[in-house]
């Protein structure tokens, strides 16, 4: 079992406020308590929170933390939902807005170069200007860091014809425990030499470094989209209307998918563009030139005619908006059910994806619990939302029963207890059930390579 400091001493505190001096140190408990929760609500205090402004400062940081175990934890927006940010050991927080900058974007090599706390969508914004396109979008694109996204590799609608955010990082600078700067693939599109260290490092949720800066690549930005939003009298329907517009050929850059329960919520809200007898939807997404979008739409409705959905509604140009509506309004409309929820992001391979649903749906109604089943359905990705009382202990209880009966059957149908969000806290003790002790064993193997004293972001799980 590693050691790790017991507490902050004086002599730490002279030592970090000399390094980041001004507010780039905060040892005080009023402000720290802001570094001491995630989007999962789960709480633990730092001890101090760090702002670094450059890789020398982290490299000074983590030469001094392996010296004095000192637990470091990782953070950008905070945006998880898994406690994957929260310092259970207390420790040092390090924050990394402060390196935000956007080095390059090179409309030439068709790559850029970022620092980690830069925001996602404003890097997209910055490409776009120069007709340019990062596709990785999770759902907290307008407010989550590239540093963030790369550390959770995170996923999002477009996954299903773009990949995640490892399809798209060609190389990654890490400071590693001792103050060692590791700098790994590059500004080429291809290369094959030696073992792809990078890759480590895209979804490691900070536990074998700190990423201090990136390159990604990019794409020609799509000249236009279209959306069009399906509703099917039962779930049935919607898998099959699914299969036919894959079989017909057709990518779509989102399929997205919501069930009779979600419909439900969403529509408590008001009014949506789907036929009141829709108890499933599908969402589909294409993008490229005008007239290619145009012909894949006019394929995805002649591809659907055949399993008879009850309404078609296709959003084009400022109208696209009104179709993603219902789709942006599933979280804060989930709300309208029950005041609390867990919120889970089961993924299974694509063709069992009714019988999970399936299982949700059934495992709610025995508890006398809501659940929401919808998410990327082009991936397999269900997010599944437990809705209840947290004020009740008994439907607590029964939540976490569902939520427990739920991660047991996405792993028995060959998928994993999370598609994008990690393991974190809120996942930790279900991870030796899918992984077994040999993978686990290797991993924490690699890890001590990286990190032989385990003080990057300590107690939590793969």
């Amino acid at each position: 079992m590693p050691q790790y400091a017991k507490s902050l001493t004086d002599a730490h505190r002279a030592f970090l406020t000399d390094l980041f001096p001004g507010d780039g140190c905060v040892l005080d408990a009023e402000p720290l308590s802001a570094f001491s929760t995630d989007a999962s609500r789960n709480r633990s205090m730092p001890w101090a929170v760090v702002r670094p402004e450059c890789r020398e400062q982290v490299a000074e940081l983590l030469r001094w933390a392996d010296l004095e175990r000192m637990p470091i934890y990782p953070r950008a927006r905070a945006t998880g939902q898994v406690g994957n940010t929260v310092p259970l050991l207390h420790g040092v927080t390090v924050s990394l807005l402060r390196m935000n900058r956007i080095i390059d974007i090179d409309e030439r090599d068709f790559a850029a170069e970022v620092e980690p706390g830069v925001i996602t969508s404003d890097f997209q914004a910055a490409c776009a200007g120069k007709r340019l396109f990062y596709p990785p979008d999770p759902a907290s694109v307008k407010i989550s860091t590239m540093g963030g996204n790369i550390s959770t590799c995170a996923g999002g609608l477009r996954a299903v014809k773009y990949g995640v955010t490892r399809d798209w990082v060609l190389g990654v600078e890490a400071v590693l425990p001792g103050g060692r700067i590791l700098r790994m693939g590059g500004r080429a599109h291809k290369d094959v030499v030696g073992l792809d260290l990078k890759r480590l490092f895209v979804g490691a949720d900070g536990k074998l470094g700190l990423i201090s800066r990136a390159v990604v690549k990019l794409i020609p930005l799509p000249e236009t989209s279209s959306s069009v939003l399906v509703g099917f009298a039962d779930l049935a329907g919607a898998m099959d209307g699914a299969m036919a517009v894959f079989g017909a050929g057709l990518l779509p850059c989102a399929c997205e998918f919501m069930d009779a329960t979600t419909i439900k919520a969403v529509r408590l809200g008001g009014d949506i563009p789907l036929a009141p007898a829709a108890r499933a939807a599908l969402l589909f997404k294409f993008d490229g030139t005008r007239e290619g979008v145009a012909a894949e739409v006019r394929r995805l409705e002649d591809a659907l005619r055949p399993v008879a959905p009850v309404s078609v509604e296709v959003g084009e140009g400022e109208a696209e908006e009104a179709v993603w509506a219902a789709r942006r309004d599933i979280s804060p409309g989930s709300y309208r059910l029950r005041p609390d929820k867990l919120s889970e992001d089961l993924a299974v391979p694509r063709g069992r994806v009714p019988e999970l649903v399936d299982i949700a749906q059934e495992a709610g109604r025995a508890a006398g619990l809501p659940v929401l089943c919808y998410g990327h359905l082009g991936d397999g990705n269900i997010h599944t939302n437990i809705m209840h009382d947290a004020s009740r202990p008994e439907e607590v209880r029964a939540a976490h029963q569902v939520k427990e009966r739920l991660f047991r059957a996405a792993v028995e149908l060959g998928g994993t207890i999370s598609g994008e969000h990690g393991t974190g806290l809120t996942k930790a003790s279900f991870v030796p059930e899918q992984l077994g002790p040999d993978q686990l064993q290797l991993m924490e193997s690699v890890r001590r390579v990286f990190d032989p004293h385990e003080i990057m972001n300590p107690g939590k799980g793969w």
